[in-house]
């Protein structure tokens, strides 16, 4: 698979990573039950496929998708690279906490080397500026772990290019993570273009926008999801009127995209992977059969006509 360098790095990517949210299992912004084998065959298909790098965090089922991965990495060589998170901890009813404090990201930073079974952190990312009040003292601890020899590169998610540039007073971001799909184009009028002029790294999250753009969702399917799934729980994205309205774009995508010769799943990921500063675009797989499919959008070209037609779609 096509590789990519990730900003001022020393680290190529490939344009696609496998994303572990769902596999971490239930917590109050999970998919809802998961089997462990499912989510192992998953991550041994994606090397399969030649992904390199897997991407996680501490929160995603309250340490365990971390634990599923760490006991995947026990197996697979060559060994993909591991980005992973931290800024998130939770209380006894799975709940999100925000906590940037130093000796809070110290702590988080040895249990997910523990949970993983490693010795470094390859990308160690800020997963949310909560609380901004401590957004610089969190940085600097991130930091220092990279002059430990605990982490060799670090970046952020969800930033804004003010907060980015009030970062890189400090030390310069090496990527940032933020969402963004057909669905979700909100990062291309400034963010993108900020990135690209200061050569930071772009993992783009959600790229199928959490399955819709899969092409799978019908009114019907969305009621075969657990009632924990915190799609149904608070998307937007997921409930009238807009769910309907995504379906109606979604249809005339996969007209799309069978014209090309494409799913509509991989129309999407390639569409993201159409920016210049995109390293590359995180696919979640739940299990085996899911990203086989999704990978082979790493070396799809969109035409120009194409890309003309998708944006009349998305902008009807």
């Amino acid at each position: 698979m096509k590789t990519r360098r990730l900003g001022q790095t020393g680290l190529e990517l490939t344009v696609i990573g496998l994303g572990t949210w769902a596999i971490g299992g239930p917590w109050e912004y999970g998919w809802g039950p998961q089997n462990d084998r499912d989510s192992l065959e998953a991550i041994e298909e994606a090397m399969e496929c030649g992904i390199n790098w897997i991407d996680t965090a501490p929160i995603y089922g309250c340490g365990h998708s971390e634990e599923v991965v760490g006991q995947a990495l026990r197996s697979i060589r060559p060994r993909p690279f591991v980005a992973t998170k931290c800024g998130l901890l939770w209380n006894e009813r799975r709940e999100k906490i925000s906590c940037l404090e130093a000796d809070s990201i110290a702590a988080e930073c040895e249990a997910s080397l523990k949970r993983l079974g490693a010795e470094v952190i390859d990308l160690y990312q800020m997963h949310w500026p909560q609380p901004a009040e401590q957004v610089e003292e969190g940085w600097e601890a991130m930091g220092r772990l990279v002059e430990q020899g605990k982490v060799r590169y670090i970046g952020v998610c969800n930033c804004d290019v003010p907060l980015l540039e009030r970062l890189a007073k400090t030390a310069p971001p090496a990527s940032l993570q933020p969402p963004y799909s057909m669905l979700r184009r909100d990062i291309e009028s400034e963010i993108l273009p900020y990135c690209g002029r200061k050569k930071i790294g772009v993992l783009a999250y959600s790229p199928l926008q959490k399955g819709l753009l899969t092409g799978k969702f019908t009114a019907e399917y969305l009621q075969t999801l657990p009632p924990d799934d915190h799609r149904i729980v608070s998307d937007s994205n997921f409930r009238p009127p807009l769910f309907e309205r995504n379906l109606g774009k979604i249809e005339q995508l996969k007209r799309a995209a069978v014209r090309a010769g494409l799913t509509v799943g991989q129309l999407a990921v390639a569409w993201v992977l159409r920016r210049p500063e995109m390293t590359s675009a995180i696919v979640g797989a739940r299990r085996r059969g899911q990203i086989r499919e999704l990978a082979a959008a790493a070396d799809v070209h969109l035409s120009e006509p194409l890309l003309e037609e998708i944006e009349q779609i998305l902008r009807a």
